[in-house]
């Protein structure tokens, strides 16, 4: 009989990024299959497409995509940019050649 397993922790912020960097991953694939959907769905039997309802249609798909990835670059921005406050400054040590003594 083997032991029972522990639940394997996993911290909930670098989850959460990885999960989030996932999805900006997918991101553009699942904006390309939402776009082709019109095509794939098209009636042959009438003789004019309904143009205007799949103009709208892509204009709707593709500012939720643009708002999709604007949201998701602020949140992977917060967690993966370094804070800029509090580093400490490198000092160079080399002496500046257009400064005279």
């Amino acid at each position: 009989m083997k032991p029972p397993q522990s639940a394997q922790f996993l911290a909930r912020d670098s989850y959460r990024i990885r999960r989030l960097m996932d999805a900006a991953r997918f991101l553009p694939a699942f904006g390309l299959v939402l776009l082709l959907l019109p095509l794939m769905r098209h009636d042959y039997s009438s003789e004019a497409p309904p143009t205007a309802a799949e103009s709208v249609y892509l204009f709707a798909v593709w500012i939720s995509l643009v708002l999709a990835a604007f949201f998701m670059s602020l949140g992977l921005r917060r967690t993966l940019d370094p804070p800029k406050k509090g580093l400490p400054q490198k000092e160079d040590s080399r002496p500046d050649p257009d400064q005279k003594d």
